[in-house]
């Protein structure tokens, strides 16, 4: 079933910019309403999977404000200036599951949207501020036993034992590259393993990989 997307933005160019985006992404269909119908309307009427909001220089919680409490459908959001203290108030507080420059590639808009769906949580680099020298990264990180393994994540798991790559991965399941990778990397981080290899390993003494 095609991912149902909703394209809001006041400038009738940059909504007509995006839907073309949206349009043109595999498994997704591009939904809209009638014009100058509030977010809320079209959210409640049209019930997408994803809303790709252009901000404009507004603010996540005003716009969400729209909305009814919690946000019902995944927001990508595109914003003028996506710092790290705007994107991370507007993932933590709920507002959006995805945060990107206004003006962030077809590519990168497509990626998030994917994430998004597969319940991911995306942010730009430009959210993230400058990234630190490489040596003052961990080995690995410590595992989170809040945070088992979802389902698909499982499933990604068993195609890394099987020695697949990201691209290989991405044509079994239908998703795309950069959707693989976010799971490969969420694999990593949810059971603190330096490498694929680790991960695997780890996923079999757990009995999560056949062996």
């Amino acid at each position: 079933m095609a991912t149902r997307v909703l394209v809001a933005s006041p400038r009738p160019a940059v909504q007509a910019r995006l839907g073309a985006v949206v349009a043109a992404g595999r498994g997704l269909r591009l939904v809209a309403g009638p014009p100058g119908a509030s977010l809320a309307r079209l959210v409640e009427t049209l019930r997408p999977d994803v809303v790709l909001l252009d901000l404009h220089g507004r603010r996540p919680d005003t716009v969400a404000a729209e909305l009814p409490d919690p946000v019902p459908t995944a927001l990508v959001v595109l914003a003028d200036a996506p710092g790290r203290a705007r994107a991370d108030q507007a993932v933590e507080r709920g507002l959006a599951r995805a945060v990107l420059p206004r003006d962030a590639t077809s590519g990168e808009i497509l990626a998030a949207i994917d994430a998004v769906v597969a319940g991911l949580v995306v942010l730009h680099p430009e959210a993230l501020g400058p990234r630190p020298r490489r040596e003052a990264w961990p080995a690995r990180v410590a595992a989170d036993p809040a945070q088992p393994l979802t389902a698909r994540e499982i499933e990604v798991l068993g195609m890394l034992a099987e020695g697949l790559g990201n691209k290989a991965i991405a044509a079994r399941l239908g998703i795309s590259s950069h959707t693989a990778k976010y799971h490969v990397a969420s694999i990593l981080a949810k059971l603190g393993a330096g490498s694929r290899t680790e991960a695997v390993t780890i996923g079999m003494r757990r009995g999560l990989v056949a062996i």
